[in-house]
């Protein structure tokens, strides 16, 4: 036997998760992206070694992709942060 479902709306019920203030949202946030800001210096970093080396062509397009990399970062950062205010 099927029950009927009601097309009442539930009142919400209150999770067991906090929220987090803004404050504690940012400090993760900055967190995170510290990360993503080595792993583009660090391939950055690896480009400029190969370039040095006397691989020129290979350091130049490490480099590229690094700041590259960067930049999709910093519009990800922008685009997050005009979203949460």
């Amino acid at each position: 036997m099927a029950k009927k479902s009601s097309s009442k709306k539930k009142s919400p019920v209150k999770s067991g998760k906090k929220q987090m203030t803004e404050t504690q949202e940012f400090e993760i946030m900055k967190l995170v992206l510290d990360k993503f800001l080595w792993l583009g210096f660090i391939v950055m970093g690896f480009g400029m070694y190969l370039a040095l080396k006397g691989d020129l062509m290979d350091g130049l397009w490490y480099l590229l992709s690094g700041a590259v990399l960067l930049v999709v970062f910093m519009v990800v950062i922008i685009k997050e942060y005009e979203i949460w205010k």
